[in-house]
């Protein structure tokens, strides 16, 4: 890992003592809660469609990629079992692209992040950056399609993935089974060809390149994972080979139905607890947020300041999406590994994710920040939420402002009545539980 100190700073800003942090209250939106109860059972119900005849003695590559899966390990596990019960001899392939800071010691240190290791699984983990040139893909520019080099050579692969809303692109596959195929299994080689043509290009790529792999590779099935608004999951289908591209449409349908979003708009800070490559591709997601890298979420929502204040412990120091705030604290940014935030970044060529936002010493002083420099802003009066992340809109806090637009809001209750922030000794908050 490779960490950048940070000093403490100190420097003039008119004004700051009258900033006045208005006082805050706890709301819960409510959602649908439909969910998947025995995950190994409706699995094995989903997998009962697999002509498991034609598996027996073969090798079984399983996907699994680096995006955070509620219960990643026990579904894995359930998958590799039914395949050893099938008599084949399975294996799981990180494909991950270039997370993990694009080496096999970051992919394998991700996966187990997840619970995910050669002993909770049953199963050999072959993690190897190696990818053999499949095809090219017929886009004006001659892309070339790459497969990891020990899934290539098995007898055959099952992708197992989450399907989502992307991070920096809208179409009718994005975050998926298709995105595995494109992203996930051509490593960071691969990864970094089809980020060269821009994230314009990938509504039309990504089905392009799913188009040549599974004309070229040996794809058995696809295995994938929706979660609803609470962060359980509430889908899990399989998919034969020849529907994998129509059930990947399929399911993306049903996650951005099922995904969560706020309830109110325009605000003047928005204080994210954590941000993470386990919780979004940029670490927060813009669906949520209205920050991308790309202006097709600028109108999602709107929040006049940013406030990033730490890393989940699933990042694994990625700060992707840091760049994106527009102020954060010293104690986060010494918890950055550049090098792998860096490695991700020149990867997706979204290089402005790297900038580094202006910080002050503790929470307390970045939210004052943050409130004077809103301009015309009447500070008691000032709409701030507050998540803990952007897969946490569930319950969070509102400051008092939003009260009376809140109360006639469907589906949102207040769960408290208003009280101070509450900053330790250092002027640091508590983090949501």
């Amino acid at each position: 890992m490779k960490m950048i100190h940070f000093p403490e700073i100190q420097f003039p800003i008119q004004g700051l003592d009258e900033v006045q942090i208005p006082r805050m209250v706890r709301v819960r939106q409510n959602y649908a809660s439909d969910r998947v109860d025995d995950i190994p059972a409706r699995l094995r119900k989903e997998l009962t469609q697999i002509d498991a005849a034609t598996l027996s003695g073969k090798r079984i590559a399983v996907t699994v990629g680096s995006r955070g899966i509620p219960h990643n390990a026990l579904i894995v596990r359930t998958l590799c079992d039914q395949l050893r019960a099938w008599g084949a001899h399975p294996f799981v392939v990180p494909a991950m692209g270039s997370h993990g800071g694009g080496t096999v010691e970051g992919n394998l240190e991700v996966l187990s992040g997840y619970g995910i290791t050669e002993d909770s699984i049953g199963v050999p983990i072959l993690a190897d950056m190696e990818v053999v040139q499949i095809g090219t893909l017929d886009d004006g520019a001659q892309t070339p399609v790459y497969c990891d080099r020990i899934a290539a050579e098995a007898d055959g692969i099952v992708l197992y993935n989450k399907v989502k809303p992307h991070t920096d692109f809208k179409g009718e596959h994005e975050s998926g089974l298709l995105k595995m195929m494109a992203i996930g299994l051509a490593k960071h080689r691969g990864c970094s060809a089809l980020h060269m043509r821009g994230f314009d290009t990938f509504a039309a790529n990504i089905p392009r390149v799913a188009s040549v792999f599974l004309e070229k590779m040996p794809v058995l099935f696809g295995v994938g994972v929706v979660q609803n608004a609470y962060d359980d999951i509430s889908e899990i289908r399989v998919y034969p080979r020849e529907r994998i591209v129509e059930g990947d449409r399929e399911l993306l349908k049903i996650a951005k139905a099922h995904f969560p979003r706020f309830r109110f708009d325009n605000i003047d800070v928005l204080i994210i607890d954590r941000i993470g490559k386990d919780i979004s591709g940029e670490g927060a997601d813009p669906n949520v947020t209205g920050r991308g890298f790309m202006p097709y979420f600028k109108d999602d929502f709107h929040t006049r300041k940013l406030f990033i204040r730490g890393l989940s412990e699933g990042s694994h120091h990625n700060a992707c999406g840091l760049g994106l705030a527009d102020i954060t604290t010293r104690r986060c940014l010494n918890a950055v590994d550049w090098e792998s935030t860096w490695v991700n970044l020149t990867t997706n060529m979204m290089i402005d994710g790297a900038k580094i936002p202006l910080y002050q010493n503790n929470d307390f002083d970045a939210l004052r920040v943050a409130l004077r420099t809103c301009p015309r802003i009447e500070y008691s009066r000032a709409r701030i939420a507050r998540i803990r992340d952007t897969l946490s809109l569930f319950e969070f806090e509102v400051s008092e402002a939003l009260l009376p637009e809140l109360r006639k809001t469907e589906d949102v209750e207040i769960l408290s009545e208003p009280y101070d922030l509450h900053f330790d000794d250092e002027g640091f908050l508590t983090d949501f539980e």
